[in-house]
């Protein structure tokens, strides 16, 4: 891990380190494990962990594995439906095949993004893929709901695939840390994904004793997400992170994260922000809408076969 990683780091262009607040931590949160679709364990740092004001316009986030699988055992996520908001799938490592009742979709491979705008509804699949189902092997990556502002909830459904070769690296001065951002305006540099509202979606790993220290809109929330290792966000008047924490960022203009330096193991973080929507959010299942209205039509249209059906192959 992870899948995009330049053979020589310092060949990639340099961000400097931002100056100015730092954003503190005002609350750590631990992912809780769990299973989702046909039985994959997921970790999930929120919701449950954080209050949905510090995570808005993020409804959700969940760590798929990493697993690996035997030869015939690997698991997805059979059809289910969606309206009202995004998924974003990172995948890090494996394979995955995305299919909906919309025509969209496709294979997702380590270091691939799928950006799926459910909008005004549909019906997808997240499954292995014959490779995978055939050969087994790792599965590891993340999945995000982003939430829609109202005028976009009904929008029509698109996807965005986003292959890791289109993803924006950086680094830090020193070379030590690599930054894969997906979304959004990070360090003077911008990644490939489209949003409806503002955010910014990164991966970063930064090497043992290594120092990040990124500029951060101050509109934004801010989370940091421990995929791996361990380190420090915020400074030397920061809190400790460890692998399955979600850190909570308050006030401030300098996002800083430190890798311990002691380990051997690279810190692998996720770096979450955006500017809040701050609308009424009603959900259930797999629907996430303004009001319950909104929620019953959508069970209703999807009960009524509105949403399409994922057509055989």
């Amino acid at each position: 891990m992870p899948a995009v990683t330049p053979v020589e780091p310092k060949s990639l262009p340099a961000v400097a380190d931002a100056s100015g607040a730092v954003r503190p931590v005002d609350e750590v949160g631990r992912a809780i494990s769990s299973f989702e679709g046909a039985g994959f364990p997921v970790r999930r740092p929120f919701p449950g962990t954080l209050d949905q004001t510090r995570t808005d316009p993020f409804l959700m986030m969940d760590q798929m594995g990493p697993v690996v699988y035997a030869p015939g055992k690997a698991l997805g996520a059979p059809d289910h439906p969606h309206r009202g908001f995004e998924t974003v799938t990172y995948l890090i490592d494996g394979e995955m095949e995305h299919r909906d009742s919309y025509g969209g979709g496709g294979v997702i491979r380590g270091g691939d993004t799928q950006w799926m705008t459910a909008g005004s509804g549909l019906v997808h699949s997240e499954m292995p893929t014959e490779k995978m189902m055939r050969e087994g092997g790792l599965l590891h990556g993340v999945q995000i709901w982003v939430n829609l502002p109202r005028a976009d909830k009904r929008v029509e459904p698109r996807y965005q695939d986003l292959t890791g070769d289109q993803l924006t690296l950086f680094r830090n001065e020193a070379g030590d840390a690599i930054v894969r951002l997906i979304a959004g305006d990070l360090g003077g540099q911008h990644g490939p994904g489209h949003t409806h509202t503002p955010i910014v979606i990164a991966h970063a790993t930064l090497e043992p004793g290594a120092h990040l220290a990124l500029d951060w809109p101050r509109e934004f929330n801010a989370l940091v997400y421990a995929l791996s290792g361990a380190g420090r966000v915020g400074g030397r008047q920061g809190r400790e992170l460890a692998s399955g924490q979600v850190a909570a960022l308050g006030a401030g203009d300098v996002l800083l994260v430190d890798a311990n330096a002691d380990v051997a193991e690279p810190l692998e973080v996720l770096l979450l922000g955006g500017k809040p929507i701050r609308e009424p959010i009603v959900s259930y299942g797999p629907f996430v809408m303004n009001t319950k209205a909104e929620i019953i039509e959508a069970m209703d249209d999807f009960e009524a076969g509105k949403m399409g059906s994922i057509p055989p192959r």
